[in-house]
């Protein structure tokens, strides 16, 4: 049961109070840890980090907005920043910034501002030319949708997330890659052209010019020159080209489909969007019926997509989805004959089969062909009326509905074996696109059959009993045993038993052994408008006797045939294929999808004769299948990538997105992957080498963000009122990366608090100049390294930030002595996370280079490892006291100084000492009576 959304918030908010705790624990002297507060034993400089999020009047609030002129040109992205440009760069700050600035309040607008023109003016994140000595990291995003709607504050926790380890990998001496880009076909920006009148292609650069400026008042460091779209022409031409690849290896072709078709979308939708027979994007009504599809077939590749996973690192779940999804199942193919039918027959699937000589009827999906020659004269008006109140149901709404239905048929098949007639049923839990489309039913060995052939009083027939104890006449019995009431297979396990009756179909050829998978070909063809054209064309035909050069098929009232079973691929010269523009893009009721009546585009003449495009666009899928190879060579002309960049800088190291892509997207775009190294585009077998999902960011309610639900809150408000680093830093500390989180901006405020006593601690530093540093200091400043580097490497961003609270916390206690060179190192850590204030902090420190290539912190183990340890004394087990002692000091000594406590000895006064229990570095326990 998930907690309301109160509680939610307090929880996240204990976490943190304990986060805090727990990290100031490990950073400060024991003689810094405990103060009395209220009669209990408080951290002090955990409570001090943990008021960082409290509330803070909104006078405190910052609303700055200044802005930076483009600073001068120069070649080097790593430039000094000279007088001349800090002047430029600050000019045009506000009599508000100045009056924060006086007040201590760090003025992240004009800060903010100055470094993403200097970045920008400077190409400070352009990816380097490949050095092949030193280590790459491709760090890569999963492609964002540019909708209407712009930005909400959950979308840059995964941008932000991958942004902080490009910036750190940058600092550690990588060369690094972070290229973004825009998925920018398909059926939502089509259906936004058509709600406000606008054509798709003027919308969606629109929308994408307002992504763009959201990401950039956040500061990630992408390398905007590797910018692509996939409505690009250039990017439409080699998505057709690899389109091309598929069907020349014999991978795309047609084939009549069962399709779940929407008339008011006009489209063919997934069963994933099919909710008790509407659409799940305006509730309409759904049909299924054949239709001339483009499938991929991605069933070609099931082995190898599922043993390929194999050394991926990636989230055990999203491992798991995948094979769920491939499904992979070896089993048993069992031909049934048909009473009646003498050149007909029921062939089923089953991994049991052992339970064969259970099965007491066999049950045919509604959509499957054999239906109709089946059925009795009797039951043929009550088949036909099931088969149609099925047919608006998809396959997702059938295998989730908890009660199965069906009809008998009149009809009865033949036992492979046993030779007895067994009745044949329709049913909506089998499915015409999955296995064979019929299944073989052991109600007494499978609890949807059991529950079947109950609610219509079916035979059921026990061929497997348990080893040990007896069955039960109340519920299926599932599990494996000894095969009973089965003839010749008495006596069997289950195991042999399977073997025994898949040798035995053999010899009577029957059936035997197979695998199959859950894994269906991907149906590739959208009748929409908004998407890649398939470069594909068919010859048209006329009546007998009817020249080409004497008929216009674009008239109307031509006369014509299409012929779909002669599809012709576009020559590669003459790609891309570009959609025409279209007054009316609107979708219609028929099947052949908008692009049919853009005849002028669909009709053309070659050597003589009219051939005719095809109609059907690519699905959204196509264009996220394979655009981590273009941002390799973006501007390439002649070829989709090349080798050399291939060879440079696959495979990505890290990919960064949600978790609602762990099957379709990533198992889409692994084949399309796979495909083009079995066609020696590319080296590399696998294109994802590392995956992490961020966990979603709910609104204050708990509830995902909706507009319909009121709780969406857009980043730039965020960003005008606390700055973009704020924002970033927030998004970081509320909690583990992976973990679903409620957003609460009030609390942004103590990222506010936080950033502003940082702030005023490094001003410090640069106007005193303090270069001497205490050992204590010393070796806080070191673990601190230690801990944020090694959370960074684990991509626990929110300890590494606490990390940086307690720091600065430490850092601010030294009023005017803080060390210039522990200010640098705050810097320093601080601009993954923070890279506006991290660059303003180096620069206020004396620096001219940006930081953003500057050597990581490293740290000395030595200072991480405290000298001494602070234990607990007990007495009879309850605490009595706490002694600082060497980390290697032995009983004797801790005796000694456990006595030295008056509440010790108190309690030992008048007491033999029976038993001391000693665990070094850890435990003092005096047993005394």
């Amino acid at each position: 049961m998930r907690p309301a959304p109160q509680a939610i918030t307090y929880l996240a908010m204990a976490s943190a109070a304990l986060m805090f705790r727990a990290v100031t624990h490990a950073f400060v002297p024991a003689a810094a840890r405990r103060v009395r507060v209220s009669g209990e034993t408080a951290n002090n400089a955990a409570s001090a980090a943990a008021a960082s999020f409290r509330s803070v009047p909104s006078v405190a609030r910052r609303t700055f907005v200044s802005s930076a002129p483009a600073l001068s040109s120069a070649s080097s992205s790593r430039r000094p920043m000279s007088a001349v440009d800090e002047q430029e760069a600050t000019s045009a700050t506000s009599a508000a910034a100045a009056a924060a600035a006086a007040s201590g309040a760090y003025p992240f607008a004009e800060v903010e501002a100055k470094w993403q023109a200097y970045w920008e003016k400077e190409q400070t994140f352009k990816t380097p030319e490949r050095d092949m000595e030193k280590p790459k990291k491709y760090v890569l995003d999963m492609f964002p949708y540019p909708s209407g709607a712009g930005l909400h504050v959950g979308h840059p926790e995964g941008y932000t997330a991958s942004d902080v380890m490009a910036r750190y990998w940058r600092m550690k001496g990588y060369d690094v890659l972070h290229p973004i880009g825009w998925d920018s076909f398909g059926l939502p920006a089509e259906q936004f052209a058509i709600n406000t009148g606008a054509q798709p292609a003027d919308t969606t650069t629109k929308n994408i010019a307002n992504f763009k400026r959201q990401l950039k008042i956040l500061g990630f460091s992408y390398d905007w020159d590797r910018e692509v779209a996939t409505t690009d022409v250039e990017y439409v031409k080699w998505t057709q080209w690899i389109f091309l690849q598929l069907y020349k290896k014999g991978l795309a072709s047609q084939s009549e489909v069962s399709v779940n078709w929407c008339p008011a979308l006009g489209t063919v939708l997934a069963n994933e969007e099919v909710i008790n027979g509407l659409s799940e994007r305006g509730d309409h009504p759904v049909v299924r019926f054949p239709l001339r599809q483009w499938q991929l077939k991605i069933t070609d590749y099931a082995d190898r997509l599922e043993a390929g996973l194999e050394g991926l690192d990636w989230p055990s779940g999203t491992l798991t989805a995948q094979k769920q999804w491939i499904g992979k199942s070896e089993g048993c193919n069992i031909d049934f004959e048909v009473e009646g039918l003498d050149e007909e027959k029921i062939t089923v699937f089953t991994t049991r089969a052992d339970t064969l000589m259970g099965v007491t009827y066999v049950t045919l999906a509604p959509e499957h062909p054999l239906v109709s020659s089946v059925t009795s004269d009797e039951q043929k008006l009550e088949v036909e009326t099931y088969v149609t109140e099925t047919s608006s149901r998809s396959d997702l709404d059938r295998t989730a509905a908890k009660e199965k239905t069906g009809v008998f048929t009149g009809g009865y098949a033949i036992h492979p074996i046993s030779g007895e007639k067994v009745p044949i049923w329709i049913g909506d839990y089998v499915l015409g696109s999955y296995g064979t489309g019929a299944v073989m039913a052991v109600p007494a060995h499978d609890e949807r059959d059991f529950e079947f052939a109950a609610k219509y009083g079916l035979e059921m027939k026990w061929v497997v009993e348990p080893k040990k104890g007896d069955l039960s006449a109340d519920e299926a019995f599932t599990a494996p045993g000894v095969a009973t009431n089965s003839g010749e297979f008495d006596g069997m396990t289950t195991a042999k038993c399977k073997k025994a009756v898949t040798k035995k179909l053999k010899s009577l050829e029957k059936g035997g052994p197979k695998i199959t998978y859950k894994l269906r070909d991907w149906t590739f063809s959208r009748q929409r408008y908004w998407g890649e054209p398939i470069p594909i064309y068919f010859p048209v035909d006329f009546a007998d006797g009817v020249e080409h050069g004497d008929v216009d098929p674009k008239e109307d009232g031509c006369d014509h045939t299409i012929r779909f079973d002669q599809p012709i691929p576009v020559d590669e010269s003459e790609l891309p294929l570009k959609l025409p523009l279209m007054e009316d893009f609107k979708p219609g009721d028929d099947p052949a999808g908008c692009l049919a009546r853009a005849k002028d585009w669909r009709y053309f003449q070659k050597e003589g004769k009219w051939y005719a495009r095809e109609t059907n666009t690519m699905p959204q899928w196509a264009g996220s299948c394979w655009y981590y190879f273009r941002f390799l060579d973006p501007k390439n002309t002649d070829e989709a990538f090349s080798k050399k960049v291939d060879e440079q800088w696959m495979p990505v190291d890290l990919y960064v997105g949600g978790a609602e892509h762990a099957v379709l997207h990533l198992l889409y775009a692994r084949f399309w992957h796979q495909v083009l190294f079995d066609l020696g585009y590319t080296s590399h077998p696998e294109p994802f080498q590392k995956l992490v999902h961020q966990g979603m960011i709910l609104g204050s309610d708990g509830e995902k963000m909706s507009k319909s639900r009121g709780n969406v809150v857009n980043p730039d408000d965020i960003v005008n009122d606390q700055g973009g680093d704020a924002l970033r830093m927030y998004e970081m500390f509320m909690g583990p990366l992976e973990a679903v989180k409620p957003w609460q901006t009030e609390q942004v405020s103590g990222i506010v608090r936080f950033q502003n006593k940082l702030y005023n601690v490094v001003k410090n530093a640069a106007e005193n100049k303090c270069t001497d540093m205490d050992e204590e200091t010393t070796k806080i400043m070191h673990k601190t390294m230690k801990k944020v580097t090694e959370d960074i490497d684990s991509m626990s961003f929110n300890t590494a930030i606490s990390a940086l609270m307690v720091y600065v916390n430490h850092l601010q206690s030294l009023k005017d002595k803080v060390p210039v060179e522990a200010a640098e190192n705050l810097a320093l850590m601080l601009s993954p996370f923070g890279p506006h204030m991290g660059e303003e902090c180096w620069n206020m420190l004396g620096h001219d280079n940006s930081l953003a290539y500057h050597s990581w912190v490293e740290y000395d183990e030595e200072l991480c490892v405290d000298s001494t340890v602070t234990m607990g004394v007990q007495v009879n087990g309850k605490v009595r006291g706490e002694i600082e002692i060497p980390k290697d000091a032995d009983q004797d000594l801790a005796m000694e100084e456990a006595m030295k406590q008056s509440r010790v000895a108190a309690q030992l006064d008048g007491k033999d000492v029976k038993k001391i229990i000693f665990v070094q570095g850890r435990i003092l326990n005096i047993v005394a009576k």
